[in-house]
C-alpha cells in the first residue's frame, strides 16, 4: 500500500465505503480493506456477499478480524483528522460568536439611533407645543381686547386701531403654521418586523425560481421497450409504464432487465443539461432517476451511485429515501404527485423536485459521469391492484 515515494498518504488509508480513515480495518479474501462496521452493514443490506470494490462473490460470509497492521498505520492519520475536526469546530464557534457580537452590536446601535430620533422628535414636539401655547395666549389676549372695545361707540377709532378686522377670514396667512410628524420607536420596530417578513417571503420563493430556471432544459423522452422487464406494460407512445400480473414472452436480450421490474429511456445524454417530469399520483411505491449505460441489468440490482444508479424511491406509501451511499431517509411535508428530475452532466449534479409544491427533494452532487445517462423507471409490483397506477412522463409546463 506504499506510494511510489515510500510514504503512505491519507487517501491510501481510507475506506472505500465511507471514504474516511480506517476504523477497525478488516481485509476480505480478495485482499481489499474496509472499516469493519462499513463492510458489515454493506453485506447486511445485500442478498449477496461480495467485495464492494472488485465485486467478487464469496459463497460463505468470511469471518472478519481487525487487521492490526493496517490499524496501526491508520491510527496517526485518524488522530490528525480528529484534531483537524476539533480545530474546525473551534474556528466555527469563534466565527459564530463574532457574528453574534456583530448582530448584538448592530441591534444596540439601531436602538440607540431610534432612541436619539425619538428624543429629537419629542424635543421638536415640545417646541411646537410651546409655540401653540404662545399663539393661544396671544389669541386670548386679543379676544379680551376685542371684548373691551366691542362696547365702544366710536367706530372710526375702532377701525383705525384694528384695520385687520376689515379683512375677510379667508385672507388670513396660515403659511407659517406647520405640523411635523415623526416616527416613534414602536413604529420603527413594526417597520423592521415587516421588512423581515418580506425577506422571509422572498427566500421562500427561491426553490420556485430555481425550478422555473431549470424547466427550460426540458427534453422529450420516451421509454425503451427493449430494456423493459417482461412484467412491465408500456403504452404505445412510450410515455407510461405499469407492472402487470403476468410475465410476457419476450426475448432475453442483453439490454433487458430480467428480474427487477425496471425500464430505461430510449434517449441517452452524454453532455449538457436535461430535465423531465413524471406523474407518480396514486402509487404506493416507485423508483425514479437516471442510470449509466453500462449498468447490470440481470439478476438482483443494487441501486447506488457506485453501481451506476442515481434515484429516489417511495415505499409503504409514506417512506421516501434517496438511494445514495449510504441511503438517506427523506422527510417530505407532502406526498409528491409529480416529480421533476434535473441533470447537469458537466457539474455532476442530479436533483429531484416536487413540481406542484415547487420544492426541492434531494440532490446528488459531485458525481463524475463518463458514460451516457438514461432515464430509469421502476413502477414496482402492483400488489394486487394497490399499486396499479402507472408512472407517466408528463409534458413540462413552465411555472
Amino acid at each position: 500500500m506504499a506510494s511510489s515515494s515510500g510514504v503512505l498518504s491519507e487517501d491510501q488509508l481510507q475506506c472505500f465505503i465511507c471514504l474516511d480513515v480506517f476504523t477497525d480495518p478488516v481485509t476480505t479474501p480478495c485482499g481489499h480493506n474496509f472499516c469493519m462496521i462499513c463492510l458489515t452493514e454493506f453485506w447486511d443490506s445485500s442478498s449477496h456477499c461480495r467485495c464492494p470494490v472488485c465485486k467478487e462473490e464469496f459463497p460463505k460470509r468470511p469471518q472478519l478480524c481487525v487487521n492490526t497492521f493496517i490499524s496501526e498505520l491508520a491510527a496517526p492519520f485518524k488522530k490528525a483528522v480528529q484534531k483537524n475536526t476539533e480545530k474546525e469546530k473551534a474556528d466555527t464557534v469563534k466565527v459564530f460568536s463574532a457574528l453574534m457580537r456583530c448582530i448584538e452590536r448592530s441591534h444596540t446601535e439601531l436602538l440607540k439611533v431610534m432612541e436619539e430620533k425619538q428624543k429629537a422628535a419629542e424635543m421638536q414636539a415640545e417646541e411646537f407645543i410651546k409655540e401653540l401655547e404662545q399663539e393661544i395666549t396671544e389669541l386670548k389676549r386679543r379676544n379680551t381686547e376685542l371684548e373691551q372695545i366691542s362696547h365702544t361707540e366710536d367706530h372710526l377709532h375702532l377701525l383705525q386701531i384694528y384695520p385687520s378686522l376689515c379683512s375677510p377670514p379667508h385672507t388670513q396667512d396660515w403659511t407659517d403654521v406647520t405640523i411635523n410628524s415623526h416616527l416613534s420607536v414602536e413604529t420603527l420596530r413594526r417597520a423592521l418586523s415587516q421588512l423581515q417578513e418580506t425577506l422571509s417571503e422572498e427566500m421562500e420563493k427561491v426553490p420556485e425560481i430555481n425550478l422555473k430556471r431549470i424547466q427550460q432544459y426540458a427534453v422529450d423522452v420516451t421509454l425503451d421497450p427493449d430494456t423493459a422487464n417482461p412484467s412491465l406494460i408500456l403504452s404505445d407512445d412510450g410515455k407510461q409504464v405499469t407492472c402487470g400480473d403476468k410475465r410476457q414472452n419476450l426475448p432475453d436480450n442483453p439490454e433487458r432487465f430480467d428480474r427487477c421490474v425496471c425500464v430505461l429511456g430510449k434517449e441517452g445524454f452524454s453532455s449538457g443539461r436535461f430535465y423531465y417530469e413524471v406523474q407518480v399520483r396514486g402509487k404506493t411505491k416507485w423508483t425514479l432517476g437516471v442510470a449509466r449505460e453500462s449498468i447490470n441489468r440481470k439478476g438482483e440490482i443494487t441501486a447506488s451511485p457506485e453501481d451506476g444508479y442515481w434515484s429516489v424511491w417511495l415505499r409503504n406509501e409514506t417512506e421516501y429515501r434517496a438511494c445514495d451511499s449510504p441511503s438517506v431517509s427523506l422527510s417530505l411535508k407532502r406526498a409528491p404527485q409529480k416529480v421533476g428530475v434535473f441533470v447537469d452532466y458537466e457539474e455532476g449534479l442530479i436533483s429531484f423536485y416536487d413540481v406542484d409544491a415547487k420544492s426541492h427533494i434531494y440532490s446528488f452532487t459531485g458525481q463524475n459521469f463518463t458514460e451516457k445517462l438514461y432515464l430509469y423507471f421502476c413502477p414496482c409490483p402492483n400488489d394486487g391492484g394497490k399499486n396499479s397506477a402507472p408512472l407517466i412522463i408528463c409534458p413540462v409546463h413552465q411555472i
